[in-house]
């Protein structure tokens, strides 16, 4: 008799519980795809990568041979946490790129292996494949940035919750369900609370939960995971409701905002859209992110004993999407990996049933449109990967010739660098990176003037802008270009003697 027939009657009634755990081991199948997620991140994301802006503010955190970038509200810490080993030891950015591929390999393992006893292997390994897949995943896998891990976390993280549910209580389903959550609100606190809310309602209306402590997990894990963000906010933001009040004035005001289009512009390839007002040049690569919610539906509706599993996945990825797609006016396609990676269960579903409830005579013809429906998405995604990456490489080289000008004019270690771009530049300079205004205001006029009397300090002027006054009478170079654009000019103080004039404070 299946497994799902021997459990709590009312427990069994919201199928939360009922979950045939006869199926065979998917190891092989799992580590197949893991390998070769880590394989075509090695091959063709990894050689010739740099840091981004974002990647270089986590890095220069924990790095050891760099001053560490302003940090601001809505910057979470964890990805500086993981990134820590390497970036201490060498500041090596193809080290640290293998490092997080291997590491995302790895994530992406150990997050599907914890649906096991939910879920047949092919089903597994075609949601890790669909998600792996994808461009976005693809491209963050070796990136120093948050939310890839926030995905894997959450994917972890319900299926480690439909596990504790059950009818016997599972020891290790609750501690893996703590430290997905507690992942997730390591990397970005926002996203794991619209990750507990719907877990939370669901636990506390499931009649004849045999296991109380989830609802106590969920929220202890939640708490845990923020502990640093909310200790920063009480040091230097005046508090948590101050913080959350600044990270949402950097985002440009939390509201109401309608960024469905401007996520589907970003999808040719965009890390960023914002302000978006692009064009829509490649509408094919869309295409999946239109199908996404009919091939979910379709997988509900194939799940049939794993429905109401189906149904939680669903509308979890649902309230993680919400604030991206509904609350900002823009967008970056790496918002929705969480929401991805669980819709990838659905999907796999849909897929499966495709084939498996067609009439044998009709299987190797469905199989075969099956087959050129997913070369087709699959070489779209491996054409924007290769646009995005190839424009990760130039950058990389400009920010390189950048730096190596700016030390030819003998803006070395130590050194202080302020306006356009600082922040990369100053990364891949060794240089501090400070602003006196704007989202990442840390130090004053009068700061930089003393710095200046102490170590090298040049101003960063974008092409067709004017230096600010207390640079005008700096010495004017000009810079190699940056994006395409020529005209990137660097105004360097004069050098004075040096002086123990205390420096200026960075604030967080």
């Amino acid at each position: 008799m299946p497994d799902r027939l021997a459990v709590g009657p009312r427990v069994a009634q919201m199928g939360l519980a009922g979950v045939d755990h006869a199926y065979g081991r998917p190891f092989p199948w799992l580590a197949a795809v893991a390998a070769a997620f880590v394989s075509v991140q090695l091959v063709l994301v990894v050689p010739g990568s740099g840091l981004g802006w974002d990647e270089t503010v986590y890095v220069s955190q924990v790095g050891r041979d760099v001053p560490a970038a302003f940090f601001s509200a809505p910057r979470a810490r964890g990805i500086s946490y993981l990134v820590a080993p390497v970036a201490a030891l060498t500041s090596s950015m193809a080290a640290l790129h293998v490092y997080l591929a291997l590491c995302s390999g790895c994530g992406l393992f150990l997050a599907l292996r914890v649906w096991r006893p939910l879920l047949p292997p092919a089903v597994l390994a075609g949601a890790g494949a669909m998600f792996a897949g994808l461009w976005i995943t693809l491209y963050y896998g070796p990136q120093a940035m948050p939310n890839l891990w926030c995905a894997l976390g959450s994917l972890a993280a319900v299926g480690c919750f439909l596990r504790a549910v059950r009818e016997t209580a599972d020891g290790k389903a609750l501690a893996g369900l703590g430290a997905g959550v507690a992942l997730v609100a390591l990397m970005r606190p926002p996203d794991a609370c619209y990750l507990v809310l719907p877990l939370v309602v669901v636990a506390l209306a499931v009649p004849g939960r045999r296991h109380p402590a989830v609802p106590a997990v969920l929220v202890a894990a939640l708490l845990l995971g923020c502990a640093p963000w909310i200790v920063e906010a009480h040091l230097h933001y005046g508090g948590v409701v101050a913080r959350l009040h600044r990270a949402s004035e950097i985002q440009g005001g939390l509201g109401v905002h309608l960024a469905l289009d401007d996520q589907v512009r970003a999808l040719d390839g965009r890390t960023l859209c914002r302000p978006c007002e692009v064009p829509w040049k490649n509408p094919v690569t869309a295409a999946w992110w239109f199908a996404l919610p009919l091939l979910t539906a379709g997988g509900i509706i194939a799940a049939r004993a794993r429905r109401p599993a189906a149904v939680l996945v669903t509308l979890v990825a649902a309230s993680m999407a919400t604030p991206y797609l509904f609350m900002i006016d823009y967008a970056a396609p790496r918002f929705l990996l969480p929401s991805y990676a669980l819709l990838a269960l659905p999907v796999a579903e849909c897929l499966r049933a495709l084939f498996t409830s067609t009439r044998p005579g009709w299987r190797p013809t469905v199989g075969v449109l099956l087959t050129l429906a997913l070369a087709g998405h699959f070489t779209v995604q491996y054409w924007v990967l290769g646009h995005a990456v190839a424009r990760s490489r130039a950058a990389r080289q400009e920010y390189t010739a950048i730096a190596d000008q700016l030390h030819v004019l003998g803006v070395r270690p130590p050194c202080t660098v302020t306006g356009f771009d600082a922040v990369p530049i100053g990364y891949y300079a060794r240089c501090a990176s400070r602003q006196i205004g704007g989202h990442d205001g840390s130090i004053t006029t009068d700061g930089l003037r003393a710095a200046a009397r102490r170590t090298p300090v040049a101003v960063i002027v974008a092409p067709g802008h004017r230096p600010p006054d207390y640079a005008r009478a700096w010495r004017p170079e000009s810079l190699p270009p940056l994006r395409g654009s020529t005209g990137l000019s660097v105004y360097v103080a004069p050098s004075g003697p040096r002086d123990d004039a205390p420096s200026e404070k960075l604030s967080p």
